[in-house]
């Protein structure tokens, strides 16, 4: 009451960010970056002490950061190559493609705490827009996280057998062994459940999904005939299964080599079986979503380690930091030029308007059919249970 009339522009909502021109979101993944480039360049050589952190940087040789980087853009192809073996052949992207769609992927996990979940939409929505139908990208997916893991797993057991005998027990190694342990046995028990109990634990799965709001029961019913189907005929390929776990197994080595590399280049040498340890325990961490894709979780493992395995302090800092500017903040620009080129790929894609529309109703027939042998199944299984 005779007041005066208050600005339409007051009434604008500030909570978003503090400048009014970002989204919350972006704003809060900006400082969060801000923020580790401090941490990362800031403060991390700091604490191996200035004098010392300037000898070391001066005494760099440049042709191993060099090998370095090599190494990290090997360890990229080879993680698309393993995800386009798991593919179906008729619809797989050529490596250039399958690389540009990881790169993409992986800049967006590495700016949102917790982004691998985000990463992994858009990989999927970028290769069903490629071509590539909902079930065999999500299937590829989840066994290329899963069957990754197991191989980096097999790397670092293979390095405790070899580590032990030579360095002695130390409190690092139960950590990786029970983290394998745990692993491996999580992935016996679903591959068990969806191959040799796929009805009784489709049954259940089902049952569960009629409880859940915005789940649709037959849906999952589907999905989990689909994986279990294309885990039978994984299990059933030897020779893809090889292949899959060859190229996870370069890509493990290729990055472990690239931080190998990337200390060497500050003058000290680590023996491979402490770098494999440190490097699988770093790794394993990352997976835990505290931020994004394991920013300073990552760096405080492996200098923790490889420091108590030996390495001098000002070393491990200096190395580590360096490494992680290849292996975390390069792929974001790098990612983010390869959405842009993906994009400009897909939308310039002129294949015939014929073959497009015999894909789609080849998809459509098949989905179909999956859809109503699956229904079937499930009939017969309720009249099966009906007393007579």
């Amino acid at each position: 009451m005779g007041g005066a009339p208050r600005d339409e522009a007051d009434d604008t909502d500030d909570d978003g960010d503090g400048n009014g021109w970002l989204p919350s979101p972006v704003s809060k993944a900006l400082k969060l970056l801000a923020l580790a480039l401090v941490v990362n360049f800031l403060v991390l050589p700091q604490l191996a002490g200035a004098r010392r952190a300037l000898e070391v940087v001066g005494g760099v040789q440049v042709g191993w950061l060099v090998v370095g980087v090599l190494l990290q853009v090997g360890a990229y192809l080879a993680h698309a190559q393993l995800t386009r073996s798991l593919l179906p052949e008729e619809a797989r992207p050529g490596l250039g493609m399958m690389t540009r769609i990881e790169l993409a992927s992986r800049a967006v996990s590495h700016v949102i705490p917790g982004g691998t979940a985000a990463g992994a939409a858009l990989n999927f929505r970028l290769l069903q827009r490629w071509g590539v139908r909902g079930a065999d990208a999500g299937f590829a997916a989840a066994m290329q996280g899963i069957g990754s893991a197991m191989v980096l797993h097999a790397i670092v057991w293979v390095a405790l057998v070899t580590s032990i005998p030579l360095r002695g027990f130390h409190a690092f190694y139960g950590i990786a062994a029970i983290a394998g342990i745990g692993l491996l046995s999580g992935v016996a028990l679903g591959a068990f459940l969806l191959t040799r109990a796929e009805e009784r634990t489709t049954d259940l799965a089902v049952r569960a999904a009629g409880h859940v709001p915005l789940l649709d029961p037959d849906g999952v019913g589907e999905v989990l005939a689909r994986l279990a189907e294309r885990l039978r005929q994984l299990l059933g390929d030897p020779p893809l299964l090889r292949r899959a776990a060859g190229w996870a197994a370069i890509h493990w080595l290729c990055d472990a080599a690239s931080l190998w590399v990337f200390l060497a280049a500050f003058g000290h040498v680590v023996g491979v079986d402490a770098l494999i340890v440190a490097f699988g325990i770093a790794n394993m961490l990352a997976t835990i979503p505290i931020s994004p894709r394991g920013l300073g979780v990552v760096e405080a493992a492996l200098i923790t380690v490889l420091t108590a395995f030996g390495l001098p302090r000002a070393e491990a800092i200096i190395g580590v930091v360096s490494y992680r500017v290849v292996n975390f903040w390069l792929p974001i620009p790098a990612g983010a030029a390869a959405y842009l080129s993906v994009e400009v790929a897909l939308s310039g894609e002129r294949r015939p308007r014929r073959e497009r529309l015999g894909e789609l109703a080849q998809g459509a027939v098949e989905h179909a059919q999956s859809r109503e042998a699956w229904a079937r199944g499930r009939g017969l299984r309720t009249r099966r249970a009906e007393p007579d």
